[in-house]
């Protein structure tokens, strides 16, 4: 199962003119596809992205199983200019919490809080702002996400990244 797993090679898909955006999720380990994100705006939205800035609008990623299909858990960002308060749910629609953004740091981040608003986690960027680090309060190492380069061509032409993803 999806969520079972502390590690996780997430790929961004690369496509010309595209109005959503989906990622494939392996296994790093097997290189066995085990899931798959799916940016999925409304029709309204998805449209609208042709004239406006896809960071500015509204959207929904769900995550899936791969064998099965079935959701794992969405993640809804709602429009923004300066700082998103970016929802998570479970499978059954429950709400698990949010994350917010950072201002004015070098290597962006942002802060993790339950349903209660208590802030139970923190995600701190590097410089570059590739390499993040998830801390819970006390300061202890939960996680980490850190991006994999896919070669100069890649890098230079195309907006699609990859991801390690590792959880303690």
């Amino acid at each position: 199962m999806l969520l079972d797993r502390r590690l996780f090679f997430v790929k961004e898909r690369v496509a010309v003119l595209k109005l959503t955006d989906t990622y494939d999720i392996f296994d790093p380990q097997t290189n066995q596809q085990i899931g798959i994100a799916k940016d999925e705006p409304s029709g309204g939205i998805k449209f609208l992205r042709l004239l406006v800035n896809k960071q500015l609008l509204p959207t929904t990623v769900n995550v899936y199983e791969q064998d099965t299909g079935a959701l794992c858990f969405s993640i809804r960002k709602p429009g923004f200019f300066f700082r998103p308060k970016v929802s998570v749910f479970n499978a059954g629609g429950v709400y698990l919490g949010y994350f917010k953004g950072k201002i004015l740091t070098i290597g962006g981040g942002f802060w993790i809080f339950d349903p209660q608003n208590q802030q139970v986690a923190e995600i701190k960027g590097d410089w570059k702002g590739w390499n993040f680090r998830f801390l819970a309060p006390d300061g202890r190492e939960l996680g980490q996400v850190t991006k994999k380069w896919a070669g100069i061509g890649k890098e230079l032409f195309t907006s699609a990244d990859s991801y390690i993803i590792s959880l303690s």
